[in-house]
C-alpha cells in the first residue's frame, strides 16, 4: 500500500464515522478567553476604568488580538453587552409563543418569575448586571446604539403583556406600563448584592425567588387589573 492511498484510506473512514471529535480553533478559544476578561472587567470597574492594557493582561493576549476579534475596545465592549442582553432576555423571548396561550395573570407570572431567575444565576448574571449598573450611572454611546436593537423584543413582549391588562391604551400608556412592570424586578436584580448583606439581608435562594414572584404578580395584577 502506498502512503497516498493510505491517507485517502484514513480519510474515507474519517468521514464515514458517526461520531467525529468536536474541533476548537484556537481562535474561537482565544475570542473566548478576550471576552470573559473583559466581562470580569467592565463588571468591576465600568467601561471608562477598563483599559485595554488591562484586558490584554487579564486575558494573556496582545492587542492584536483584541483588535482582530473585537476592532478594538468599542467593539469588544459592545459584544459583551451583546452577551448580557440576551442572556438576561433570551428564556422570557423563547417562552413568548407558550405565554400567549396563558391566561394574563399566569403568563404575567410567569413573565415575572422568568425575570428573577438570575437572582439565583451563576456567576456571570451577576458581572451583567454590575455592568448595567454602570451604565445606569454613566451610559456610554455604546450601550444607547445597542439598547433599541437589542431591548427592542424584550420591550415588545412585555408591552404585549401589558396591553392584554390594558385593552384600548393609547401607546404612551402602554410604554410607560410597560417599563414599570420590568422596574418591579430589576430594582432587586441590579441591587442583588446588596439586599443579600445586612441590614436587609435577603435569601435569595428558589424558595425566595418563587415567594417574591408570586408577590410582586399579586400586586401587578392588583394594579393594571384596577384600570381594566
Amino acid at each position: 500500500m502506498t502512503l497516498a492511498n493510505g491517507y485517502l484510506e484514513f480519510k474515507q473512514w474519517f468521514e464515514k464515522r458517526e461520531f467525529r471529535p468536536v474541533m476548537t480553533r484556537p481562535s474561537e478559544v482565544t475570542r473566548e478567553r478576550i471576552m470573559k476578561a473583559a466581562e470580569r472587567l467592565f463588571a468591576d470597574r465600568g467601561y471608562d476604568g477598563t483599559s485595554i492594557r488591562a484586558i490584554v493582561a487579564k486575558a494573556r493576549v496582545n492587542q492584536a488580538a483584541i483588535n482582530y476579534h473585537f476592532d478594538g475596545k468599542d467593539g469588544l465592549y459592545r459584544e459583551v453587552l451583546r452577551a448580557a442582553f440576551r442572556a438576561m432576555t433570551e428564556d422570557q423571548l423563547a417562552h413568548a409563543e407558550e405565554a400567549k396561550a396563558m391566561s394574563r395573570e399566569d403568563a404575567l407570572h410567569a413573565f415575572i418569575r422568568r425575570q428573577l431567575h438570575p437572582l439565583m444565576g451563576r456567576d456571570e448574571y451577576s458581572r451583567y448586571m454590575r455592568i448595567f449598573n454602570w451604565e445606569a450611572v454613566r451610559p456610554t454611546p455604546v450601550f444607547r446604539s445597542l439598547l433599541s436593537e437589542e431591548a427592542a423584543p424584550f420591550m415588545g413582549l412585555a408591552a404585549d403583556l401589558v396591553s392584554r391588562f390594558l385593552p384600548g391604551a393609547d401607546s404612551r400608556t402602554v410604554t410607560v406600563a410597560s417599563i414599570w412592570l420590568m422596574g418591579q424586578s430589576s430594582v432587586f436584580l441590579r441591587n442583588r448584592e446588596t439586599l443579600a448583606q445586612p441590614p436587609v439581608g435577603l435569601v435569595l435562594d428558589d424558595s425566595m425567588v418563587d415567594w417574591l414572584s408570586k408577590q410582586i404578580g399579586n400586586w401587578v395584577v392588583a394594579g393594571l387589573g384596577r384600570r381594566s
